[in-house]
């Protein structure tokens, strides 16, 4: 690798596995990724805001600007400092950082701890060229992601730290594994989604005279099986979306006809798939299930309308910015990328759905990625990051 020193990137991957950091719960990892930036010469600062509406959380990003010597690209580095809820299962210590061959195993190790330590070694290793490049380049490293609004990066938006004309975002997710392909991988595009409830209200009656009542149980279910009869148009590159019922409940009564019930949708999006179509697609399925009682949906009460769902987007494979990363990957790894599409919904969502910011999904590979003994191949954190390392250098030279 060009210049490249990755050393010391096993060592940081280790210190942040180490750092418990569930979504909500990031304080103190990203007080070491703040101190450990500072102590390696990049430009960083806390990022804090606070959603009042849904869950009263005040949320802590870190972000810093590099400001090139010359006028030239706005590039934007994102990554999740956040896991998920530790799982059952685990037969390794999830704090351990374990090594064990060419695997690292720990929570948050492939998702997506080790793609921020691949961006704050690239960073390091960048700045040691000065100031010399032409260009602006924005990199945060983000809580909740893993929650249910991607609060992090969203506030990022609303704050104007990630600007809509950005010309390109990297997201070190890992690629290749989420889309179960060799590395190194290039993720164009992604599924978005929309979650939304039916709650219907029938009429209550005697259990052993269920005629003369209105079962909303029962007609909750018609307009289910309707919904899963939806023929779903497939993209070219997302293929077809996808809905899954995630709750269903009514009816508490020892032997009453219930009158309540509801349903919880999470339907998966392609491009040309929007809020409105999700909607209209749910209402043509009450319509076909011909209920005698009421039906009412209601998309999930969200901080403000912009992130009460996530748009889907995909970017040309003849993208310049795609050639330029294909270029950088090759120079690293000696292999030409797959370029590889995502079946589910994530911050790349925010920048390339809802800002059209050409997104490009570079990480590392590993695996069990939301689950017990997850880990990544530790060989490939450090060519991530002199992936970024050269991509930077490309464009900005």
């Amino acid at each position: 690798m060009r210049n490249f020193d990755p050393s010391g990137i096993i060592e940081l991957l280790s210190d942040l596995v180490t750092i418990p950091s569930p979504y909500f719960q990031e304080e103190e990892i990203m007080g070491f990724a703040l101190s450990w930036m500072k102590e390696a010469g990049v430009p960083a600062g806390f990022h804090r805001f606070h959603e009042k509406k849904i869950h009263d959380y005040r949320g802590t990003n870190v972000v810093g600007v590099i400001e090139g010597s010359a006028g030239g690209p706005v590039i934007i580095l994102n990554g999740h400092l956040d896991t998920v809820k530790l799982c059952e299962g685990w037969t390794r210590d999830p704090f351990g950082a374990e090594i064990e061959g060419n695997r690292m195993y720990g929570l948050g190790s492939c998702d997506m701890k080790s793609g921020c330590a691949a961006i704050m070694v690239a960073l390091r290793e960048f700045l040691k060229k000065g100031s010399s490049f032409r260009g602006k380049i924005i990199y945060t490293l983000v809580c909740d992601e893993e929650g249910p609004f991607g609060l992090g990066t969203d506030a990022l938006i609303l704050d104007g730290i990630i600007p809509s004309g950005a010309d390109v975002a990297v997201i070190t997710e890992p690629s290749s594994a989420f889309a179960h392909t060799g590395y190194p991988s290039i993720c164009l595009g992604a599924r978005g989604g929309w979650n939304y409830s039916v709650n219907f209200r029938g009429r209550s009656a005697h259990g052993a005279e269920p005629e003369k009542g209105i079962n909303a149980v029962s007609e909750a279910a018609k307009v289910l099986i309707e919904l899963e009869k939806t023929e779903l148009k497939p993209n070219d590159k997302l293929g077809p979306g996808s809905l899954c019922c995630i709750d269903f409940q009514g009816g508490e009564a020892a032997l009453s006809v219930p009158d309540e019930a509801h349903f919880t949708i999470f339907r998966h999006v392609v491009v040309g798939e929007t809020r409105e179509t999700v909607l209209r697609e749910a209402e043509e399925a009450i319509g076909r299930a011909d209920i005698r009682g009421t039906a009412r949906i209601s998309f999930r009460e969200a901080p403000h309308k912009d992130c009460d769902g996530f748009p889907a987007y995909v970017i040309p494979e003849d993208h310049p910015m795609v050639a330029e990363m294909s270029k950088a990957m090759k120079t690293v790894t000696g292999r030409n990328p797959t370029f590889s599409y995502f079946s589910s919904v994530g911050d790349f969502c925010y920048t390339g759905g809802r800002l059209n910011i050409p997104t490009l999904v570079v990480g590392p590979k590993g695996g069990n990625f939301h689950a017990a003994d997850e880990y990544v191949d530790i060989d490939s954190v450090a060519a991530t990051a002199g992936i970024i390392h050269e991509f930077l250098r490309r464009i900005t030279g």
